[in-house]
Parts: structure tokens; sequence; C-alpha cells
């Protein structure tokens, strides 16, 4: 059973419909005591993180992923999911994360320019990884793939180990993938990449 957490800051629907057109199980649930009987856990996160962790500690998720991620039990954080993995975000004001990853979370710089033309904040679109580990997400994987994100603010983890995969927008390199045990997550959308992000639910459904 994959069970997606339903606390009302996620792109629910498109993560549910693209693991059932996998064959998997999976349920999107907003009752905390679900993550108990899960085998996998998805965090997915849409919006600002400062809304996102609050209602996230708001609706009781905090201590069940916890003990779902110390019993070794798979976790994937997508997008704002991936963020709040992190020790803080500078995202309207300073507010802490779960700190479960060393680092944290800042915005893209303004002005930066690229073969001649400004980027637009936020980095929004298809953009290449470079993959850095061989995470089980990115089984089957070809480097330099384009995955689809969208975002103002990135992630910097103080430990290169965490890095899956990283991505460049302009003069940033920043995470687009972390790995750390049990531990999985992506800035990038995988419900929207296509193929690829197809082939990524399917590696951490099969885990």
């Amino acid at each position: 059973m994959i069970n997606i957490i339903d606390y009302e800051m996620g792109n629910l629907r498109s993560v549910e419909k693209a693991f059932e057109s996998l064959g998997f199980e999976v349920r999107v649930s907003a009752d905390p005591n679900d993550i108990k009987t899960s085998d996998k856990v998805v965090l997915p996160g849409v919006g600002a993180f400062r809304d996102c962790i609050h209602h996230f500690r708001d609706g009781g998720f905090v201590k069940p992923l916890l003990a779902h991620i110390d019993a070794g039990k798979p976790m994937l954080g997508i997008c704002v999911g991936m963020q709040m993995l992190f020790d803080e975000s500078e995202e309207f004001g300073r507010h802490q994360g779960l700190g479960l990853i060393p680092g944290k979370v800042v915005r893209f710089p303004s002005g930066m320019v690229e073969n001649g033309e400004r980027l637009k904040v936020p980095h929004m679109g298809w953009n290449n990884i470079n993959i850095q580990q061989p995470s089980p997400l990115f089984k089957g994987t070809e480097d330099q793939s384009f995955v689809y994100f969208v975002h103002s603010y990135y992630c910097e983890a103080e430990n290169k180990s965490d890095i899956a995969a990283s991505c460049r927008y302009g003069d940033v390199e920043f995470c687009a993938s972390l790995w750390r045990d049990n531990i999985m997550a992506t800035q990038f959308h995988p419900e929207k990449s296509q193929t690829i992000g197809l082939n990524i639910f399917k590696n951490f459904g099969e885990l």
C-alpha cells in the first residue's frame, strides 16, 4: 500500500493517477494513523513552504512520518514535500523544517542571465538533471534526462552525499533529487514528467 499524505497542500490526484496507471495499490489519506499501515509514503507539496509545514504539523503527521522512516520504510517527497525535509526555509521569513536532511531552502537570485536573456523566477518548465549517485528512483533513467520543474526556492544540501541529482538554472547548481537510506525526494514533479516521471514512480512502487 502506497499512502499519499493529504494535508491540503499537495497535487494529490495527479500523483494518485500516476501510481494507479502503473498498477499499484494507492490511497490518498488525511488520517495520520493511515501512515502506520502503509508500506510506502508519498509526501507531495504545492505552494509556499510556510503554509505547507504549518498544515503538516497541525494535521498531526510529523510523528507518524518519522516513525515510518525510523522503521526503514520507503518515503518519497515531491517539490515542497522535499523542501520540508530540510532544516529550514527562507520563504516568507525563516521557518523550521523537519530536520531530516541538513541544509536549507533559499530563493533563486534575481537578475540571472543566460545567453544574453534574463531568466525568470520561478524556474518553470523542462530542464535536465545531472545524476550524481545511483538512487533507486533513477533505475533505467539516463543522465541528462529532462524533467518538469515549478519552483522559486531550491534546496542547499550541506552534505553532497545526500544529493542524488542536481540541476543547473542560470548560475545556480541546485539539488534536484535527494537520497539518504529510505528517504528519497525530487524537487521536480514526476507526475508532470511523462515517461521519465512514470519510471521514477514505478521504481519507488517496486522498492
